[in-house]
């Protein structure tokens, strides 16, 4: 059939045994499809080339309904048509971008192949950080389709909370997620890491996430002073001796003592402690293998913990196999105690460098006391080395003063 398509036309064509197409005599190109089941769509066919060697390509426009009227779809139809007649290929660069796969599944190719070094903690914190920011916030869009101006306002809605929640996950589990700047922050720096692991899959050119500004980081600028270093103290000593649980109250007193990550005390075992050299030698860490330095304090500690039974762990766990894990239950109960309840056990070990470097350490030797890896993680802690910076300062001043009036002296008397 070749007449104009009118919706007189589409309603009059009656579905057959086979579907069929019914071709507009004043547009070329221009058809609707007629499926046996009753079904109408109008679809646009056209040579993507020139020749009759050029592929023949057929695209669909929608199917008869709001908002495709036979006018309407020719319209589109004609915008086809036009872009052809310009060079284009509609129907091909349709079928490219669905196979453009979108943020969520990227999240999910990275998850299963572009974090071989990352240790387990720090996965189970990336798939949290996709599964309740990432992929409800951005997780529908094809990954060509993010642009900076995307990121900075999944990192702004991330920040006011828009993907908070607070979900029961097991019978007695429940997931707070509330958001803020700290939180938009780290996700976003994830994110940049996931988009990098697209441009080395081949996946895409840029990186979104590049020059977008964050907020500024401060989730690890909490120190203990000295007046909440004695109530911890104090809470600890009245703790152990109400009988709470021994290993918890060593753990917290060890992580404070060595700057070490509650997983690294946690999951200590005899193997690693070297008592020649007063040292731990961890198989594995964060960071990989890695040294911990044991003061006296810590030493006695470690002295007075007994070993039960063949656990190969320093602090088995009571009722399973594994090291105990109980540290942080205790802790809450501690911190409450202590006036203390925004301090996390992670704090102990910024504790432990802001008074390594408010006692003149330099930043490479807490930086080797803690295992950072890199430097600039440690430069956090700059700043709070300026007490001996100036009592240094005020000692050489002094000095050269000494000297100067001293000099000075020697003058008027040679006068």
């Amino acid at each position: 059939m070749s007449k104009r398509i009118s919706l007189a036309t589409v309603k009059a064509a009656k579905p057959e045994e086979k579907d069929y197409f019914l071709w507009d005599g004043e547009l070329k190109g221009f058809g609707l499809k007629v499926c046996k089941g009753g079904r109408k769509v109008y679809v646009c066919k056209y040579r993507a080339g020139s020749g009759r060697s050029a592929p023949s390509r057929r695209m669909t426009i929608g199917a008869h309904g709001s908002p495709w009227t036979p006018d309407a779809a020719r319209k589109e139809a004609s915008r086809i048509l036009g872009r052809v007649a310009q060079g284009e290929d509609p129907a091909r660069e349709k079928q490219d971008a669905k196979a453009i796969i979108t943020l969520a599944e990227l999240c999910d190719r990275y998850l299963e192949a572009g974090v071989a070094t990352k240790k387990a903690s720090t996965l189970a914190t990336d798939r949290g950080r996709i599964e309740r920011h990432i992929k409800p916030l951005l997780g529908k869009m094809r990954i060509t389709d993010v642009t900076r101006a995307h990121v900075t306002q999944f990192l702004q809605d991330v920040a006011v909370g828009k993907t908070a929640v607070d979900l029961k996950t097991r019978k007695r589990g429940r997931a707070i997620v509330k958001g803020g700047k700290g939180t938009a922050t780290r996700t976003v720096g994830l994110l940049g890491g996931i988009f990098t692991y697209a441009i080395e899959a081949g996946l895409l050119k840029e990186n979104p996430v590049r020059g977008v500004k964050r907020y500024r980081d401060r989730r690890n600028e909490r120190f203990l002073d000295a007046d909440e270093l004695a109530r911890l103290g104090g809470a600890l000593a009245k703790a152990e001796a109400e009988g709470e649980n021994p290993y918890a109250i060593a753990i917290i007193r060890l992580l404070l003592l060595t700057g070490a990550r509650k997983g690294e005390i946690e999951s200590l075992k005899w193997s690693e402690i070297d008592r020649q050299f007063h040292c731990l030698r961890l198989g594995d860490s964060k960071t990989g293998q890695k040294l911990i330095v044991l003061n006296m304090a810590a030493v006695s500690i470690l002295e007075g913990i007994p070993k039960l039974g063949c656990s190969e762990y320093v602090f088995p766990a009571v009722r399973a196999n594994g090291s105990y894990q109980g540290t942080a239950k205790v802790w809450a109960k501690v911190r409450q105690r202590a006036g203390l309840q925004s301090v996390r056990l992670h704090d102990l070990r910024h504790s432990f460098a802001s008074v390594a470097a408010a006692g003149g350490v330099s930043m490479q030797v807490i930086g080797g006391l803690l295992g950072h890896s890199d430097v600039s993680t440690t430069s956090r802690y700059a700043h709070l080395s300026a007490t001996p910076m100036r009592n240094a300062a005020e000692a050489i001043g002094n000095e050269l003063m000494t000297r100067i009036e001293f000099r000075a002296s020697l003058n008027g008397k040679e006068k």
